[in-house]
Parts: structure tokens; sequence; C-alpha cells
């Protein structure tokens, strides 16, 4: 999914990129800071990004596409995270994921129609004894269920 890049923002990336332009390893804090202004790495910024930095749009997808925080369209009010990985689905994580994304509508890295929670795949938290584990706005979630996110996502308005 692409999003168009509000004349608001057009400005405030040219100024991101001309301030991170010139730092030693520039790419990554530039892509951050422009993510954390727009809520997004939105497609019309990577022309100017390329050209800035003098590399190509293939190297600018790479670095995007292997970052997996990185997103080419703003998420939900609140971010959910449940981790995909090994140790997370050998306690329950597949189902628990299956069963959150059921109940909110949507797809891995989609946002519900209220647009109130984006649902991500992440692969380690940290809690591998602790499985399955998740995190809701940056707060983790040990031994995750379908009832504590339920109770997560009441609290959070979502």
């Amino acid at each position: 999914m692409q999003t168009a890049m509000p004349d608001s923002f057009a400005d405030e990336i040219g100024g991101i990129i001309t301030e991170y332009a010139t730092l030693e390893g520039p790419l990554l804090p530039m892509l951050h800071a422009i993510q954390e202004a727009c809520g997004c790495v939105p497609t019309e910024a990577h022309a100017p990004i390329c050209e800035a930095l003098n590399i190509s749009r293939a190297e600018l997808h790479g670095v995007i596409s292997f970052y997996h925080d990185f997103r080419d369209a703003p998420t939900g009010r609140h971010v959910l995270k449940i981790c995909r990985a090994e140790a997370c689905q050998s306690v329950g994580g597949v189902a628990l994921g299956e069963a959150v994304l059921e109940k909110l509508g949507t797809g891995w890295g989609g946002t519900t129609a209220s647009g109130a929670v984006t649902v991500e795949p992440v692969y380690c938290l940290g809690l591998c004894a602790c499985g399955p584990a998740a995190m809701l706005d940056g707060k983790v979630i040990g031994r995750a269920d379908a009832g504590k996110i339920d109770a997560l996502l009441a609290e959070a308005g979502a």
C-alpha cells in the first residue's frame, strides 16, 4: 500500500534530509526521523532521499524492506506486535496471532477499519521463556493469550 505525501510533509521531509545528509551513515537516522514526522516513509520521499545520498532506489528499497519497523503507510492509533519466532510459536503463538487477526478483521501489517489498531509480526521480543509474547504500544506482554490481548485492547480504547 502506498500513501500520498501531504504538501505539509514535503517541506518537513526536505528539512530532515538536509539536516541528516551531512552525517556519517545518514540513511537510518534519516528514515527514522521521516517516519517519526510522517508516521511512515512515504514513497514520495524516496527520490529526494536517493538524490541527497547518491544511492539507487534499489538500495533504498533494500534498507527499508530489511528493517521491519519502516512502513509505507501510517499505523493505527495503537500498534500491537505479536511474536512469530519459533519459541513463541511452540507455545501457542500461531493460534494467538490467528485469533487476534480474525477478531480485528485484518491481516499481518494491516490496520483495523476504524484505524484503531495495526497488527505487526515481530520475530523476537526477548521473552522466549514467557511466550507467547506480544507488545502493545511498547509495553511487553508475556504469556499472552486472547483474554490478555482483548483486555489490553479494550483498555486502550481499541
